[in-house]
């Protein structure tokens, strides 16, 4: 009840408060009330500027839904949760994210199609947008255990398929740097079971993976998990698959521009994650 307070209060972290609730309680809640709390999560910032028909419509439901879902978490109505996010909205926001709608006013009222430096700018818009967003979300809290947890590890084991796969090979090769022992699961040659069976108690399997969740990869976690690994996962969401079953979490959501999604904050948070591991392991001991 006192959390619940504290969130009506728009206190400083209400709406990281919130949100670690609806997570906690995600595998409860219906499949309507599932969308709509991914929806929020991913989309924290429009939550506390858009209305609750535009909500719905996003979210593919009826109004009323919206209802019922913040009544679930103990709020009058959607006005209620919506002040939660909307508390301090003008300083959280990237400031990217000005620049970005600006350009997407203009590409979208052009009396023309788009030419290839129309492309790249909004690209390079979305990015930079993407990037403001995860230094100003970014949960410290997570960083730093992620970041004990891989100095502290026997071996790191990192995993990741198709769109992930360039932050896992990053990584390979960022960490081999390092004096840790490093494996990159390919599943080249189907060979990754035989890799798998190499993992042992006090390693850390690293898994990359966002929404949809490549199969493979959630197949390498559990055999890892089964052989006692620890998780660490960058993924997109609390609620992912991945994110439930690991000792730390990083969330991280890249911005989706003409249709195409970015990889541009993911890998500036796993360059931060080899960088801040690398200092921690030059640290003098003692």
């Amino acid at each position: 009840m006192a959390e619940r307070t504290a969130e009506k209060a728009g206190g400083k972290d209400a709406a990281d408060q919130l949100i670690k609730r609806i997570s906690a309680e995600y595998d409860t809640l219906s499949r309507q009330l599932k969308v709509i709390a991914l929806h929020i999560e991913k989309n924290r910032d429009h939550v506390g500027l858009e209305g609750i028909q535009e909500l719905a419509r996003q979210c593919e439901v009826q109004p009323s839904a919206v209802v019922r879902f913040a009544k679930h978490f103990g709020f009058s109505g959607f006005t209620e949760l919506q002040a939660v996010f909307r508390d301090k909205l003008s300083r959280q926001l990237a400031p990217g994210r000005n620049y970005q709608s600006r350009i997407r006013e203009l590409i979208d009222s052009a009396p023309r199609k788009l030419s290839s430096v129309d492309i790249a700018r909004e690209f390079l818009a979305g990015s930079v947008a993407g990037m403001h967003e995860l230094e100003s979300q970014l949960d410290a809290t997570a960083f730093r255990k992620a970041v004990e947890l891989l100095v502290a590890a026997d071996c790191i084991w990192i995993a990741a398929s198709r769109r992930s796969f360039p932050i896992a090979a990053y990584l390979d090769y960022a960490l081999q740097h390092t004096d840790k022992r490093i494996g990159l699961v390919t599943a080249l040659g189907s060979m990754h079971g035989g890799q798998m069976r190499s993992v042992r108690k006090g390693d850390v399997m690293v898994a990359i993976s966002f929404a949809p969740y490549a199969a493979e990869t959630l197949e390498v976690v559990a055999q890892a998990r089964e052989r006692g690994a620890k998780l660490l996962a960058l993924t997109d969401s609390r609620m992912s698959p991945l994110a439930k079953q690991a000792e730390v979490a990083l969330i991280v959501q890249d911005n989706s521009t003409l249709g195409f999604r970015s990889l541009s904050s993911t890998m500036g948070l796993a360059q931060s994650l080899f960088i801040a591991v690398a200092y921690a392991l030059e640290l003098p001991s003692g």
